[in-house]
């Protein structure tokens, strides 16, 4: 959850650190802090809120440089302050360190090097880690990270420099992501890819219990037992101007805007409407188990949560096989039925969440093969699994999930006629038909964008309201916990989403004048069941907003605001219906002067059980 950048390379590290720093703003964090060497000595500038604090302590000194790390903080252990700021530092201020993660046993190793006469300064985990090596530094901090990590137990992703040794840096990791960038003369070393993209676009992902040595001369990499390890650097395919906001206020706006892209791309290349086929690389490994699943299991969390609820329509109306979806942080506490004939579908847009990956690792225990969907080439998750199909949605900053969503469903829409065609579900006419449908889509959505006007001027009248209620049906009412949760996020609203059939067993009872209910009513097979609850509503004093297909007189005249959405096929009314929600969201969250990009208490990747 926390953001790690280190440098090694000809250019002035501060300005680099904190550049690093920046763009990783977007995991969320409390405090930040650097180290770097100067002429020989260790400098460390550490404060409490945003990087801007941290630039101001920096503020006319006249520093140097081509070496150092940063961090920025989301509190887990020590309240968010100056001293529980990383980077930590050994007794003797030589060695310098930065971790993400959570080591479980810090308490029992933190009394016993107390008991050796260590100093601790901090209130955080973090802290053991540097005494650890200053403990067993012997002129080599490689192999006193070494030592030191064979001692922890946890997650743990860390930058380690040393005094003595002014021209290396030691990372390693265990469960929380770390990645190595080869530039032009120039190594670095971050928790996530935009931090490095504006330097390289060629990166190496460490894995669990592997030691990277970052020098000007290259990068070693072994693991923590010291066999060396070979890999092949890859290429990411972002640019550095998909981490800029192009003239947008927030990014997220901006990434609601990209929706119809992040859609073609993830579309482009993998279908042919002549064959009525899809073509779906990275499922080699699975493609033969298909014909014989005999039931999915989807997991996820948050947002990706809400889009396996929608697969579950999906999967189940064109597959025909039955569908379980669980949240990844429940599932390998209930002890889940298994077996070889359930393919496991875990989802997450960075591929590194801790809890869908653990859930993964339980499902192939139980000898399940796991197909993944993320956004982000080479994560942990898609390493791990069996068959991966990529989100194209580029890069996503903004806390609050937008277009990584949508590419979620997009992807998964393509799933189900693949996995319906090979299972025999699905004839070469009935995809053409679907298939027909998505390639109108990524316009569909450049012309639901259009609505924005309308939903700003929406938010001017709701924004000082206290609480929403958002009602969906069938394959929409996941859409409506989806929009719950966008105001919840980013503007701090109370907000419920309900299948719309649910609203008399008790929410029911909150509908007043005083409540917004957002209403998702496309013209499908429930349209006029949703009417009927929209009578409901009204029946109570409730003001509705409604988000319905153009030309729908009959909705339209029953509420008191619309927004219009193009006529689609309703299996992917979803994600057309989202656009305006998430719109809502983010003009309520302005107007209310809320951190729209960086909520509070919220990370964007959540690497921490």
């Amino acid at each position: 959850m926390c953001g790690i950048i280190g440098y090694v390379g000809p250019k002035n590290v501060i300005p680099v650190l904190l550049d690093g720093l920046k763009r990783l703003e977007y995991r969320g964090y409390d405090s930040a802090g650097i180290a770097f060497l100067h002429q020989g000595e260790l400098q460390i500038s550490r404060s409490v809120g945003k990087i801007k604090e941290l630039e101001n302590t920096l503020w006319g000194r006249d520093l140097g440089g081509d070496i150092g790390i940063g961090h920025t903080r989301w509190a887990t252990h020590g309240r968010p302050s100056e001293e529980n700021a990383h980077p930590h530092v050994d007794c003797a201020g030589e060695i310098v360190l930065v971790h993400n993660g959570i080591i479980e046993n810090y308490v029992p190793l933190k009394e016993k090097l107390t008991g050796e006469g260590h100093r601790f300064t901090s209130d955080t985990d973090t802290e053991v880690i540097v005494h650890l090596i200053e403990k067993y530094l012997e002129g080599d901090l490689e192999e006193a990270v070494r030592r030191a990590l064979r001692e922890v137990s946890g997650a743990y992703a860390i930058a380690a420099m040393w005094k003595g040794d002014p021209d290396r840096i030691v990372g390693a990791k265990c469960s929380s992501p770390l990645v190595v960038g080869f530039g032009e003369g120039e190594f670095l070393v971050a928790s996530d890819i935009p931090a490095l993209i504006g330097h390289t676009r060629n990166v190496l992902f460490l894995e669990d219990h592997e030691i990277a040595v970052i020098s000007r001369e290259g990068v070693e990499v072994t693991t923590l037992e010291g066999d060396p390890v070979h890999r092949t650097v890859e290429q990411i395919p972002w640019s550095p101007i998909l981490v800029e906001k192009g003239g947008y206020k927030h990014f997220m706006l901006k990434e609601i805007y990209e929706q119809p892209r992040a859609i073609r791309d993830t579309i482009l290349g993998r279908y042919s409407l002549e064959a009525g086929e899809i073509y779906l690389d990275g499922m080699e490994a699975v493609e033969e188990l298909l014909p014989f699943v005999q039931r999915l299991v989807l997991v996820a969390c948050g947002t990706s949560w809400h889009a396996t609820l929608v697969a579950k329509f999906l999967l189940e109306s064109l597959c025909r096989v039955p569908v379980e979806v669980d949240y990844s942080s429940e599932f390998r506490y209930r002890d889940p039925i298994l077996n070889p004939e359930t393919l496991v579908l875990a989802i997450s847009q960075s591929g590194e969440t801790l809890d869908t990956l653990v859930a993964l690792r339980e499902a192939k225990t139980h000898g399940c093969r796991v197909v993944s969907i993320v956004n982000v080439v080479g994560s942990s998750i898609a390493r791990e699994s069996d068959g991966v199909i990529y989100t194209y949605a580029g890069p996503e900053i903004g806390v609050a999930s937008t277009k990584a969503f949508t590419a979620q469903l997009t992807a998964l829409y393509l799933f189900a006629l693949y996995l319906g065609r090979r299972k025999g579900c699905l004839d070469t006419a009935r995809v053409q038909e679907l298939l027909a449908a998505l390639l109108r889509l990524p316009q569909l959505a450049e012309e639901t964008l259009q609505c924005d006007d309308v939903v700003e001027r929406l938010s001017h009248l709701f924004y000082q309201r206290s609480d929403f209620l958002f009602l969906g049906r069938g394959i929409n009412y996941p859409i409506a916990l989806e929009g719950a949760l966008k105001l919840k996020e980013i503007s701090y609203i109370h907000a419920e989403g309900y299948p719309a059939g649910e609203m008399k067993h008790g929410p029911i009872a909150l509908i007043d004048a005083q409540m917004p209910v957002v209403v998702l009513a496309p013209q499908d097979r429930t349209h006029a069941k949703i009417l009927a609850n929209i009578q409901e509503v009204k029946a109570r004093g409730g003001v509705v907003i409604a988000m319905g297909t153009q030309g729908d007189t009959d909705l339209f005249s029953r509420v008191d605001h619309h927004v219009a959405i193009p006529a689609i096929n309703p299996h992917l009314a979803p994600i057309l219906l989202v656009i305006p929600l998430q719109l809502l969201a983010y003009h309520i969250a302005v107007h209310k002067g809320c951190d729209v990009d960086q909520p509070r208490n919220l990370a964007k990747s959540v690497t921490v059980e």
